[in-house]
């Protein structure tokens, strides 16, 4: 243990903390920009600056380690200057447009800039631009970008994607593409956690509010939202609601009042996912010569960029179950549209998801039911859903509570865990074994909970059949898997990949809150609305078994084949 003094406070702290860290301990806040915990310790924004007795020079306190007997001190003139000179500079390559930028508010600069009152013109403005793809999902403004490297830092060091590196040198030095790739070609998964680990705007999402609030203010168009599970555990952040009063009646009001005509619950599509995943694992696991093992989740669309831009030779394992978003706009283009007696043409149907990589996947010709006619017309982050709410100026506090519109309200808690890493394996191997043996399981049975490193996995047996299961979230992670895969250190049957670290709950289109790592109460959310269902199994979703009884006719069906699989190109559409 080594003891200092923090602004006059002592502090004990363990040998090799930084002094961040231990000012952290005893509630002293540094300021800080490019410092993300674990990753990006490297001290380049000299925002978080301090002054140490002793030293001629202010270190960075993000990576300075603490020593005995040192004096620190966190908000001398000397610190203050340097910090308002580093904000100054930055501001100075940063476009500023604050009243405009949808990160106003939730942005580091702007706050940091009005807590120490450092105006924008005490140097000449020098901001790089550069063209973008506009139609990309995933969008940048060079003229916002700070350098900090945090973008860099995590697709690296936590997806290992590697898409963003410097480009050019000198005083012309900025961020981009990899090898200046066009960001089509450079195998990005789309994971947007470039996006929620920016400080300022210079990444964000396509916006498509616009094409949404179009189609709800055309009387000819019926209109519909699904929206996802890891939505319901972040959906208040932004618009001010604490979570115990950002209910799922609440959500369901606020998009009624936005002016959806019918407000469906993407839990239900979850139990279809689990249905057909369930049933064609079964149905290779049965026949286990004639496959190459394990099956691999397809449900993430990041998960599916991957394979297809680095793992071409896994493809088969791939599930061929599209995901929930997609089965559930080629029920509502199919079926629903036939039961309202529309063409499918005449729907725009909107997926409020926590991912950016779900406006790619339903852009995806492969994955249309109907040739030319898109399943999903728009999909929304659930930053875009808190900037909707906020256009239609509306208070979600102040609406009664809503239930979701029929025949698609019914969801099983299975459905529910979709947003949480483990729970699509969980809730697929409970219908697996319902499916083997014609009895409900122990729900406890699936939870997996055995550790290796950057992944978990677990053994159960299901009808004497021993089925080896593991769950990873994180691009680094699954390669570190694959790896292990096929370097023959471990074997499995069935493997869920989630792209996010932590699953939806981590998607790279949740709410931001800078160096505050939510995933986990998110998910906490999410498991306990699935042990509140008094349904906890998707074979037993009454909504379910009717679809199947009136359109669907059984898992693995011909129409469930054509309607709710695909037979996916491994070429990805948007160029590479």
């Amino acid at each position: 243990m080594v003891k200092l003094s923090i602004d006059g406070q002592q502090v004990e702290v363990e040998e090799g903390t930084k002094i961040f860290e231990a000012a952290e301990h005893i509630g002293i806040s540094i300021p800080t920009m490019c410092y993300l915990k674990g990753i990006n310790e490297i001290g380049s924004c000299r925002i978080c600056v301090v002054e140490i007795e002793g030293r001629d020079r202010l270190a960075a306190s993000c990576n300075t380690q603490v020593e005995e007997g040192m004096v620190v001190r966190t908000r001398t003139k000397k610190v203050l200057d340097a910090v308002k000179t580093n904000i100054s500079l930055m501001l100075a390559n940063h476009r500023a447009e604050c009243t405009t930028c949808n990160r106003s508010t939730n942005c580091v600069l702007q706050k940091l800039a009005k807590d120490f009152s450092v105006k924008e013109d005490r140097y000449i403005k020098q901001y790089s631009s550069s063209k973008w793809d506009a139609e990309s999902p995933l969008q940048r403004d060079d003229s916002k970008c700070i350098k900090c490297m945090r973008c860099i830092a995590v697709c690296s060091e936590v997806q290992g994607c590697n898409v963003w590196s410097f480009v050019n040198s000198g005083h012309r030095i900025n961020v981009g593409v990899h090898e200046g790739e066009n960001i089509r070609e450079a195998g990005c998964s789309l994971c947007g956690q470039c996006i929620v680990r920016c400080p300022v705007g210079a990444l964000n999402a396509r916006n498509d509010i616009d094409e949404v609030l179009g189609a709800i203010d055309d009387p000819s168009v019926i209109t519909i939202a699904n929206v996802a599970p890891a939505v319901r555990s972040s959906w208040g952040d932004d618009v001010g609601i604490p979570q115990e009063e950002a209910t799922v009646g609440k959500m369901v009001a606020t998009l009624k009042r936005i002016g959806f005509d019918y407000v469906f619950d993407t839990n239900f599509a979850a139990d279809l996912t689990v249905m057909e995943e369930a049933s064609e694992f079964l149905e290779r696991f049965t026949h286990k010569e004639d496959h190459v093992w394990p099956m691999f989740t397809s449900c993430c669309p990041g998960w599916v960029r991957t394979v297809e831009s680095r793992h071409q030779d896994i493809f088969p394992q791939l599930s061929s179950a599209k995901s929930p978003q997609q089965m559930f706009g080629a029920v509502i283009k199919n079926y629903f549209a036939e039961k309202l007696g529309v063409e499918p043409e005449k729907i725009f149907y909107t997926s409020i998801m926590p991912c950016v990589a779900k406006k790619q996947e339903a852009a995806e010709p492969d994955y249309f039911s109907i040739p030319d006619v898109r399943d999903i017309d728009a999909v929304l982050t659930v930053r875009e859903f808190a900037r909707t709410i906020n256009l239609r100026a509306i208070d979600p506090r102040d609406l009664e509570e809503a239930e979701w519109d029929m025949p698609f309200g019914d969801a099983s808690g299975a459905g529910a865990l979709f947003g949480v890493s483990g729970g699509v394996s969980e809730a697929a191997l409970r219908t697996a074994h319902y499916f083997l043996t014609g009895e409900n399981p122990n729900l406890d049975e699936f939870v997996i909970i055995e550790d290796r490193q950057g992944w978990k996995e677990k053994t159960v047996n299901i009808a004497g059949n021993v089925v080896r299961l593991a769950v990873v979230s994180g691009l680094k992670n699954t390669d570190k898997l694959l790896e292990a895969i096929d370097n023959g250190e471990v074997e499995y049957d069935f493997v869920e990949v989630m792209a996010c670290p932590g699953g939806c709950s981590g998607g790279g289109g949740q709410t931001i809150r800078m160096n505050q790592e939510l995933t986990v109460k998110r998910s906490v959310v999410l498991k306990g609305i699935d042990e509140k269902q008094p349904v906890r199994f998707a074979h037993d979703n009454p909504a379910i078994t009717h679809i199947y009884e009136e359109f669907l006719g059984e898992p693995l069906g011909d129409r469930a084949k054509k309607l709710l699989h695909v037979e996916k190109s491994i070429a990805l559409h948007d160029g590479h």
